[in-house]
């Protein structure tokens, strides 16, 4: 049946040649004009998990507490303090600048020279609360008496280390950002990180003060302005690719021929994710480039394939149809299990892993018309000399001469042996990948380097102040609304908020039985005996409904009532230690009806994409090698088939994350897609070598003589294949992205190790699974493993 149908497509595509490419021509031109307006496109909302408890927790509450989107600028003075008339006069500047950013909450903006930011006084009239810079001040009008006051109502209001840093050198402005504008528009991260540089570091850094700006709107907007940097890198493969094809091919049409029809699908996919309303965003924008790969991958092999006919007599045509028919079915079964890799991306629900999946499944799709049949197709237009022929086939011969060396794996006492290393190596592998991961490794922004100008910024910040950059919020949960009267909860998130102070991490603690205790002893003249969580009921609620007034601590039928819990920093053994403390803490400590709630702040958010990053990573695995199974099992109907290409392919993965691990590669939204990129690479290199196999086989060649032939065969296509692309991804690793410099690390590591396992234990279990459980009858011959 499968042979019939190859037979009717090489028909219908060799027997209208001209309208086949007129048709894929103007396919191209449409896309191309769509894929030009494609444009960067990042989110906050995009990062964050759909349907994930902690995720449900911050929406719900998200109003009430601290945005997990925020921006923190900071002033600081190269030399002195920031007490000075000009200090204080640029962090005016400042903070009056970063009011008005688009998608700014004016209201959530703190510092010094906001209302906001206030100091609690007792007086004769009872307890004030005054802002720290009074509202007649004005910067043009401090004095040094002005100054002095406004430096010891900062030290009284406990902004120091808040606000202001503890060597006295910076001050701090806070802003929380909004998602969408008035006018429902979504901000546009890229071009608000180039409005970040021209309105406020440009203006306002010179020689006497420096700017530093941290913050999720920050962060991506720089890993996008490093992403752009990756076209460098892309041409550099594609040139080096050029250059490997060229001297394997000997043939200047031969080596543009793979690469025009990769870079065809990459336009035909852009112009689509145009076409869906898509954007590409910076954490996504090697899996286009990296699908190129698997396209100049799959290319290589149809050059391989067209040569070795034309080497043998056949004419133009009559090589590309012979390569169109022998390599449509293992060419298939290659992309779409890299496209079952991608699709099953869907399991995890975080849009911009989706959007990812989407962006990956389109290009492997497309691969299949681009690579099995455009190029095939075009190759048969051209016209190549005997002479070329004739070279071509000596080159074959002297670069397959030093394989015959290697085909010795197929002998079975080499089988053997082979079979017993890679046992071990996948043991070591396993034992030392157990504990791998998911999650950033680093602190700061993992995606950029540690010299980065981000990266600095957040470590000076980290180091001047008091207050984590990173929060986790734990929220406490009334069993009903209007539950103001209940001190039980205050008492019960007081024994809570001590225990956690403890927890290897934690850098402080803000929470509303804290803001009990400092309005309990406001009220009670500043005696220090009084900063307690008051017993008396009415006394409670009206404290209460004092600390509604400061936003993130409790919602205004005290509902819900909060504990910020401040982190050293985002790594994953940060995040997941102070997680599990509260929930020891929680399975230990109960309070009728009320229901300790995780988890909100950016901490939150990203425990949350780590949650189901490691939820998703072993369904979607099996899912992988379930359609591996059964797409092998269709092609070749042979349990051998399905272990001889899963198991080396198994073992390479467990290589790959061992290798994660050694090189402190975390397990994220980003470095997944290259592991699964990485299994549909290695089933391509099986797929080809397995088929040629099953050709000799079906001429009735003993099973140690055609594992020889096939590895004779396709062995240098395979080999110049992975190296190359190897090659080629291993120039990301100078670039200016960590992540993109990891992402090329890992994804060339697992080029070279999917090939070594594709080249020796593939053969070694092909030959000892046909001596174990012998064959009753010949491979059948057909026109599938014909030519």
């Amino acid at each position: 049946m499968l042979s019939r149908l190859v037979e009717k497509l090489e028909a219908l595509f060799f027997g209208h040649r001209v309208v086949t490419l007129s048709v894929i021509a103007l396919f191209t031109a449409v896309m191309a004009f769509f894929a030009l307006q494609l444009r960067m496109d990042a989110g906050f909302e995009k990062q964050i998990p759909i349907g994930n408890e902690y995720v449900q927790t911050f929406q719900k509450y998200r109003d009430a507490l601290f945005g997990a989107n925020r921006i923190t600028v900071v002033v600081k003075a190269r030399k002195g303090t920031i007490w000075t008339r000009e200090g204080l006069e640029r962090l005016y500047q400042v903070t009056q600048a970063v009011s008005y950013l688009p998608n700014v909450d004016r209201g959530g903006v703190q510092s010094l020279w906001t209302p906001n930011a206030f100091v609690n006084q007792i007086t004769e009239d009872g307890f004030r609360a005054d802002p720290i810079i009074d509202g007649t001040i004005t910067p043009e009008a401090l004095t040094s008496k002005n100054i002095e006051s406004i430096q010891q109502a900062t030290a009284a209001g406990g902004y120091v280390g808040v606000l202001v840093s503890r060597d006295q050198t910076s001050a701090m402005v806070t802003a929380e950002l909004n998602e969408r504008d008035a006018n429902g528009s979504a901000l546009d991260y890229v071009a608000f990180n180039r409005i970040l540089e021209d309105k406020l570091r440009k203006p306002y850094e010179d020689a006497d003060f420096q700017v530093q700006i941290i913050g999720f709107a920050k962060q991506i907007g720089d890993i996008a302005d490093g992403a752009s940097g990756v076209l460098i890198f892309c041409v550099l493969a594609l040139l080096l690719t050029a250059g490997a094809v060229y001297w394997y091919s000997q043939s200047v049409r031969f080596t543009i021929l793979p690469i025009v029809c990769s870079l065809t699908s990459l336009v035909w996919q852009f112009g689509t994710l145009r076409l869906l309303g898509f954007g590409l965003d910076p954490l996504a924008v090697l899996v286009p480039f990296l699908v190129f790969a698997i396209g100049v991958s799959h290319g290589i092999q149809q050059i391989n394939y067209i040569v070795r006919e034309l080497s043998h007599g056949r004419s133009s045509e009559e090589a590309a149809r012979h390569s169109f028919s022998g390599l449509l079915i293992p060419g298939t079964l290659a992309l779409v299990t890299a496209f079952v890799s991608f699709i099953t991306l869907l399991l995890i629900p975080i849009p911009m892993v989706r959007e990812l999946a989407i962006t990956a499944s389109l290009g492997v799709g497309y691969k299949i018309i681009t690579n099995l049949v455009m190029l095939p197709v075009v190759a048969s237009c051209m016209h190549f000399t005997k002479a070329y022929a004739d070279s071509a086939l000596v080159a074959r011969e002297r670069r397959a001469r030093w394989l015959k060396t290697l085909a010795r794996v197929a002998e079975p006492r080499n089988a053997v042996l082979t079979l017993a290393v890679t046992a071990v190596v996948f043991g070591v592998a396993a034992w030392q990948s157990r504990d791998r991961v998911v999650g950033t490794l680093q602190p700061g922004a993992p995606e950029l380097r540690a010299d980065s100008r981000f990266n600095q910024d957040a470590v000076s910040i980290a180091r001047s102040y008091d207050i984590g950059l990173d929060w986790l919020t734990v929220v406490f949960e009334a069993p009903k609304s209007d539950d103001c009267t209940d001190p039980r909860i205050g008492g019960f998130e007081d024994g809570f908020a001590a225990s956690m102070k403890h927890v290897p991490g934690v850098v402080s603690i803000s929470s509303y039985s804290q803001m009990l205790r400092t309005y309990s002893e406001g009220y009670n003249e500043g005696n220090p005996k009084m900063s307690v969580i008051p017993i008396d009921p009415v006394n409670y609620a009206a404290l209460s409904a004092e600390i509604n007034r400061v936003r993130g601590y409790m919602t205004k039928d005290c509902k819900m009532t909060a504990v910020h819990l401040f982190l050293t920093d985002h790594k994953a053994s940060t995040i997941n230690g102070v997680i599990d403390a509260v929930k020891a803490y929680g399975a230990v400590n109960h309070l009728d009806g009320l229901k300790i709630r995780l988890a909100a702040g950016n901490a939150g958010v990203l425990a949350a994409t780590n949650d189901e990053v490691a939820r998703s990573e072993l369904p979607m695995m099996l899912y992988v090698y379930a359609a591996i199974i059964i797409l092998v099992l269709l092609a070749y109907r042979d349990f051998r088939a399905v272990i001889a290409c899963c198991l080396p392919l198994t073992v390479a993965t467990f290589i790959g994350y061992w290798f994660m691990k050694e090189l402190e590669i975390g397990l994220t939204v980003a470095t997944l897609p290259v592991m699964v990129l990485a299994v549909g690479i290695g089933v391509d290199y099986a797929f080809y070598i397995y088929n040629r196999l099953q050709l000799h086989l079906a001429n009735d060649v003993p099973i140690v003589k055609a594992v020889e032939q096939s590895i004779l065969e396709v062995g240098v296509a395979t080999i110049f294949t992975a190296i190359t692309l190897a090659v080629g991804v291993a120039t990301w690793s100078f670039s200016a992205l960590k992540f993109q410099a990891d992402m090329g690390k890992l994804l060339a590591f697992m080029f070279v190790v999917n090939l070594v396992m594709a080249m020796t234990a593939l053969p070694a279990l092909a030959v000892l699974l046909a001596r174990v459980f012998p064959r009753s009858k010949a491979v059948k011959s057909s026109s599938l493993f014909s030519h």
